[in-house]
């Protein structure tokens, strides 16, 4: 039981993974779940990929892994509740809530199948 728990510990920050390839592949995607009323939402994407990615660095060399942990635990929560939790409730949907700008930021064509 204890190899499985101790893989774990290197498993885990790996699949944060994703989050910075689609940071980094898409970067307009993430920038257009920035609210409104913070500038710079290509920059705020960029930089919380920096941020996730020196997450996974420090917990797979060990070095200030806890803080890491700790401070990507605070990062999930924040995230969940100012960005995630709007949308499912459905605030960012209504349109006097959605700026023009962010219905530019959103390419739906990824979406789809067309270049298969």
């Amino acid at each position: 039981m204890d190899k499985i728990l101790n893989l774990g510990k290197y498993i885990f920050p790996l699949s944060f993974l994703l989050y910075v390839g689609l940071h980094l592949g898409k970067p307009n995607v993430g920038a257009s779940f920035v609210p409104d009323y913070i500038p710079f939402p290509l920059f705020w994407n960029y930089l919380t990929s920096v941020c996730i990615l020196l997450f996974i660095v420090s917990a797979l060399i060990g070095k200030y892994d806890k803080l890491s942990y700790s401070l990507m635990a605070l990062y999930v929560i924040l995230m969940a509740i100012l960005i995630h939790l709007p949308r499912a409730m459905g605030y960012e949907l209504v349109p006097e809530n959605m700026t023009a700008n962010l219905r530019k930021k959103w390419n739906w064509k990824w979406l789809t199948f067309s270049e298969i």
